[in-house]
């Protein structure tokens, strides 16, 4: 009844953010139904073009039917409706400014998604793969990759069953 993340590591391509002398630490944000339901506890130093950042970070996202119904409820819409256009499963690259910025402020720079509904339909989970982080100022342009693990599988089954019999 939950969704396991592990978010491992970052690995900078060459683009803008990679020469951005301003961005010096990284965190990582997950997000399920534009809820934030994590985040890496460290943000760490930028790295240069194909060097990883290593968070191994891992994470539960409970979808039991006692607590935690409305991510359910969620998970059931978007598998009954694939034409939502809903993205699953969202990781944020965002920046923290070093401690003596104080002016500046986390920023979102780029993103990478998860299509739980792939998991299911492929019937295998995602086991420390590199996905694409695209820039969020240029949504054509890939600023990184980020491995990951998603365990999803299981739980999309129950819920998809449940769809079944309701």
């Amino acid at each position: 009844e939950k969704i396991r993340i592990e978010i491992l590591s970052f690995c900078l391509t060459d683009s803008r953010i990679a020469s951005d002398e301003t961005i010096q630490q990284l965190f990582v944000e997950c997000r399920l139904n534009n809820a934030v339901v994590e985040e890496t506890p460290l943000s760490l130093p930028k790295r240069t073009v194909g060097q990883r950042i290593h968070y191994n970070y891992s994470s539960v996202i409970y979808v039991d039917k006692a607590n935690n119904q409305a991510r359910r409820e969620y998970l059931k819409a978007m598998l009954l409706k694939p034409d939502l256009h809903t993205e699953s499963l969202q990781f944020t690259m965002v920046t923290d400014p070093m401690e003596y910025e104080q002016d500046l402020e986390c920023e979102d720079i780029g993103l990478a998604c998860v299509d739980l509904r792939d998991i299911l339909q492929k019937q295998r989970d995602i086991i420390e793969e590199d996905i694409d982080v695209f820039d969020l100022q240029d949504d054509s342009t890939v600023i990184g990759k980020l491995k990951v693990t998603v365990e999803a599988l299981h739980v999309l089954r129950a819920v998809y069953e449940e769809c079944r019999d309701d």
